[in-house]
């Protein structure tokens, strides 16, 4: 019962982040069948991909420099037994340009305490993040950052798929 619950809460997130989101680009990838954060030109897998003046270029994950992660360790504990990590979380943009969207993906190391445990980001799917409607871009030179609270005290890996700028 938990798990479609789950679901059910999944579906809505992700119906209320597309109706929320009034992007030609976003709304064109979705009628496509991509999700919103694919380049036009399918990166694929394992890469980033950077959308700029409209042309999408991909780079593998790892090799891509221009805007980064930074994460800093806030404190970690014990409750009743399980180890609690806090983590802050900055992304850098270095650029001359201003984000536009960003999508973070993350694996099975992302287990956040509870649903309440991430803020300043918006999970949209399973295994992707996204700045929330409030935080519309990263300013050219500037950095934003989001927190969260994990099981465990391992920091979780996360990865950029998609910039557009």
């Amino acid at each position: 019962m938990k798990s479609i619950v789950l679901i059910l809460l999944g579906l809505l997130l992700t119906i209320a982040f597309v109706s929320a989101h009034n992007s030609e680009e976003f709304n064109d990838a979705v009628a496509r069948g991509r999700p919103p954060y694919s380049c036009p030109g399918n990166c694929g897998g394992e890469h980033t991909c950077h959308v700029k003046d409209n042309k999408c270029s991909c780079y593998h994950h790892g090799h891509y420099r221009e805007v980064y992660l930074v994460f800093k360790c806030i404190n970690s504990w014990v409750d009743c037994g399980k180890t609690y990590t806090q983590y802050d979380v900055t992304i850098v943009n270095p650029t001359n340009c201003n984000i536009l969207d960003i999508y973070i993906g993350y694996d099975y190391s992302f287990r956040l305490r509870d649903s309440s445990s991430l803020w300043n980001m918006v999970r949209i799917s399973h295994g992707v993040m996204t700045l929330p409607s409030y935080q519309e871009s990263i300013n050219a030179h500037a950095s934003y950052t989001f927190g969260f609270i994990i099981e465990g005290n391992r920091q979780p890996n996360f990865n950029i798929l998609y910039i557009r700028f």
